[in-house]
């Protein structure tokens, strides 16, 4: 029995669009944000937009990182197309992504301590690493199993990363202003910041 070319070999495809989906999410988190809010008795307009801006914020990573969506599978859909997955750090970093992955994760320092009163530079930067290592790490698995058109990518974990330590670095020098401080807490869902300790004069010797 002769070979059949590859090209001949039965496949399905799937394209997942961005709108249908990314539009519904945020919809949906706006709703829960705003059920969540009322039962903690902090509903408001201020902590409301707050939540909704995080929740569209998290909508918008995920159409930037995982969709547009076209997926394929069969023996016609060929062997995965691995030069999509980069292990490699710096070797074929892209300048133009690898900055725009940097700027995608600069605000989650600040919206972090405006929904949960993250203020420690671990928990925002290890926030930061782990959703982009999900990410990749999604990305790589339809690149394999779903022969899918993302890029999973090193240098975005390691931009994402350093995204996320600038914007906490820049948010923190920011709240050291009196101004900004009064200015931040109104939107905030979290804890208040505790007040700076006053320094007592030294006791006189009698």
């Amino acid at each position: 029995m002769a070979d059949v070319p590859l090209s001949r070999m039965p496949y399905h495809q799937l394209d997942v669009p961005a709108l249908p989906i990314l539009l519904p999410l945020g919809v949906l988190l706006m709703a829960v944000s705003a059920v969540v809010l009322r039962r903690r008795g902090r509903l408001g307009p201020r902590p409301l937009l707050t939540a909704w801006l995080a929740g569209w914020y998290a909508v918008a990573v995920v159409g930037a990182t995982l969709l547009p969506l076209h997926l394929a599978w069969g023996p016609g859909a060929g062997p995965p197309e691995l030069y999509r997955i980069t292990l490699v750090p710096l070797v074929t970093v892209r300048v133009g992504d690898f900055l725009l992955n940097i700027v995608m994760t600069l605000p989650l320092a600040a919206l972090l301590y405006l929904v949960a009163g993250v203020r420690d530079r671990r928990p925002v930067v290890l926030t930061g690493l782990l959703a982009s290592l999900g990410i990749e790490i999604t990305q790589a698995v339809v690149v394999l199993a779903g022969h899918g058109n993302r890029w999973a990518d090193v240098n975005d974990l390691t931009a994402n990363t350093l995204g996320a330590l600038l914007g906490w670095m820049i948010f923190r020098r920011a709240l050291r202003s009196a101004p900004v401080r009064r200015a931040v807490r109104p939107w905030s869902l979290g804890p208040d910041e505790p007040a700076p300790a006053k320094a007592h004069p030294p006791a006189s010797r009698s």
